[in-house]
């Protein structure tokens, strides 16, 4: 897994490039809480590459996501592919993060 993070106005963008499973999240989860994430109005995660995002990922995004409303803030996930969008569409998770 590759990560990618950028700040600009108050928005963090993280881009995950591979899997993002069981031995790969930890590393996601540890770098968003280095960065303070729940300090951000909004943070977008790229996911063009993303290859495969298992439960333990969608663990990470969820309290990404719950960090962040709790200041008013929101997540937004992008360019996912058709795997990694309907991971989200099974779990119900596509109602509760802006899919774009």
């Amino acid at each position: 897994m590759n990560i990618e993070k950028k700040i600009e106005d108050g928005r963090l963008s993280v881009r995950v490039d591979g899997r993002l499973d069981t031995n790969t999240s930890p590393e996601l989860e540890s770098e968003l809480k280095n960065m303070e994430v729940q300090n951000f109005k909004e943070v977008v995660f790229e996911f063009t590459n993303l290859e495969y995002i298992s439960s333990a990922g969608l663990r990470v995004l969820m309290s990404v996501q719950k960090a962040l409303m709790a200041g008013g803030g929101k997540v937004k996930i992008i360019n996912p592919n058709a795997m990694v969008k309907g991971v989200f569409d099974m779990t119900g998770l596509s109602g509760i993060f802006e899919i774009a």
